[in-house]
């Protein structure tokens, strides 16, 4: 039996996170294995970055990083995404091993592009992060872990220090049978952009940002 055939709490059926391609990718990071995956159960296609041996690892350094084609791709300063990519590859080559999952579908906390798009007009109107997602008729937070937590058990790692400042992200990679032996925040410096936005994410989803202490909005 394979990872694609196991669900993780007993079950075997025909979904999960299905290995379909290994391959060497340069970065301006250091040297990576992509490894390639197909999600049999939603059809979106996934990545894992690795670095160095993490087979049978314990406290392998991860991050598990959503989507955010506006953050991570056009470098936009309304949220910290793309600092905080790029700060994980960064700490995870420095590291010597590690794993960065990008989790394809998850773009806007899982609402979808033109959703996000639609909600960062809401938030520039006034509205913040939260109650944006909430005037759209959209859940607050969509996304689901299931897939990473898979790919993480494909690759072998007895436990993670996860790369996140989120404690949702922990509890639900907790119960998908992931050891977490740690979690270590990714804290980027606010802008003048991104502080309003911030600052909800910290007083309305919880996330630990206690950098944000004393900076003006």
């Amino acid at each position: 039996m394979t990872v694609s055939d196991v669900v993780f709490d007993g079950s075997t059926r025909p979904q999960g996170a299905e290995r379909v391609v290994n391959v060497r990718l340069p970065t301006v990071h250091g040297d990576f294995l992509a490894i390639g995956y197909l999600d049999r159960a939603s059809g979106e296609e996934q990545v894992a970055l690795v670095y160095g041996d993490v087979e049978g690892g314990e406290g392998v350094l991860t991050r598990v990083h959503s989507e955010c084609l506006t953050g991570d791709g056009f470098g936009s300063t309304h949220c910290e995404c793309g600092d905080q990519l790029t700060a994980a590859l960064r700490a995870i080559a420095a590291e010597g091993r590690g794993i960065l999952v990008y989790l394809r579908g998850h773009e806007g906390r899982g609402i979808g592009l033109l959703a996000k798009l639609q909600a960062m007009k809401l938030q520039s109107e006034g509205l913040d992060t939260v109650e944006a997602n909430l005037a759209l008729g959209l859940p607050v937070d969509a996304r689901d872990y299931r897939v990473a937590a898979e790919m993480l058990h494909d690759l072998d790692v007895r436990s993670v220090r996860l790369l996140s400042n989120n404690p949702l992200k922990r509890e639900a990679l907790l119960r998908h049978g992931v050891k977490i032996a740690e979690q270590v925040p990714l804290l980027m410096p606010p802008s003048e952009e991104n502080i309003r936005y911030l600052r909800a994410k910290r007083e309305r989803l919880e996330h630990y940002l206690p950098h944000l202490d004393g900076v003006a909005e």
